[in-house]
């Protein structure tokens, strides 16, 4: 998996230990992600399929992209949309996308790099993967995550951010035996380079075989472990999570993970990522492109979008 890494994890700093009065936090549930399609017709797993609203807050929506390895002429994207009243997040670990949005943002994707898109009022935009990648075919591994927006920030303006991969935080356990990416917020003294409008974490962590790893979790967020590939286990009990399943963490200062002595042959670790933020604890009324807080304000924007008030595709659209 080609996201940004390192020759040698113990060059890294260290994630600060918890406190000694801390406390692990419980695994309550884990679920398996059923598979669908996207866009065009590019395969997903649905990650946070089966878990309640209010365990995910403020996270609404989250899709494993591939993994995948296209043939010739296979790859593929989504056509022009909109969104209003969030913010996307696109995160690369193998293959390359290209992003074009209304508000003029744009670039490309790929090998561990982040596209933060928010939304706020209204935007269009596209992801696709660039033609000489759709006529080669390859390896092409992402996710895509939906992140609310509260009542007084829906409308806000838009806005585009390129995380390019080099610019995440790196840290390791200490061991050395984990490489733990902070993309956004904080964990413990570290932060991501990511600029959110809604308080969270995110971190992509790899853990080699038989790695154990502590990891400190502020105690007003939510906290969720999805396994991108791999096998290990999650909390004090060691509660086994694999590829493709999310783990829900309650009531702690910290995090335990842990990776299995032996992966199997399609990767050398336990790849999961990490996420958790502060609850917005609204209404939300979501459907199709749109994530509001009720059902007029819903309508309301997809009448804006028939009449082309939440962007419009630029005349060198991609």
């Amino acid at each position: 998996m080609p996201a940004v890494t390192v020759d040698n994890p113990l060059e890294l700093p260290k994630v600060s230990a918890p406190a000694p009065t801390s406390r692990a936090r419980r695994v309550t549930q884990i679920t398996t992600a059923p598979r669908g399609v996207e866009g065009e017709g590019f395969p997903v797993r649905r990650a946070f399929a089966g878990i309640d609203l209010a365990q995910l807050d403020p996270f609404i929506h989250m899709d494993q992209m591939g993994e995948v390895d296209y043939g010739p002429g296979e790859p593929k994207g989504t056509p022009w949309h909109p969104h209003r009243g969030f913010e996307t997040v696109t995160y690369m670990m193998e293959g390359t996308f290209l992003h074009q949005d209304s508000i003029g943002g744009g670039g490309v994707i790929q090998n561990g790099g982040t596209q933060w898109m928010t939304a706020g009022g209204g935007i269009l935009h596209i992801e696709r993967p660039p033609d000489a990648l759709i006529d080669s075919g390859g390896l092409f591994h992402g996710i895509q995550l939906w992140v609310n927006l509260p009542r007084v920030l829906k409308m806000t303006n838009p806005r585009y951010q390129d995380i390019e991969a080099g610019a995440v935080t790196l840290l390791t356990n200490e061991n050395g035996d984990a490489i733990i990416r902070v993309i956004a917020g904080e964990i413990g003294d570290a932060r991501g380079p990511g600029s959110t409008h809604t308080p969270i974490s995110i971190a992509h962590v790899s853990l080699f075989p038989g790695a154990r790893l502590v990891l400190p979790w502020d105690p007003a967020y939510n906290a969720l472990t999805y396994a991108l590939t791999g096998q290990g286990t999650v909390g004090e009990g060691a509660d086994g999570l694999v590829m493709g399943q999310m783990a829900v963490h309650v009531d702690g200062d910290y995090l335990v993970l842990a990776a299995a002595p032996t992966q199997d042959s399609r990767t050398d670790a336990f790849e999961v990522l990490i996420l958790g933020g502060q609850p917005i604890r609204e209404p939300v009324a979501a459907y199709g492109p749109f994530v509001m807080n009720t059902r007029d304000e819903l309508r309301q924007a997809f009448e804006d979008y028939e009449a082309g008030r939440l962007g419009q595709i630029p005349a060198d659209h991609i």
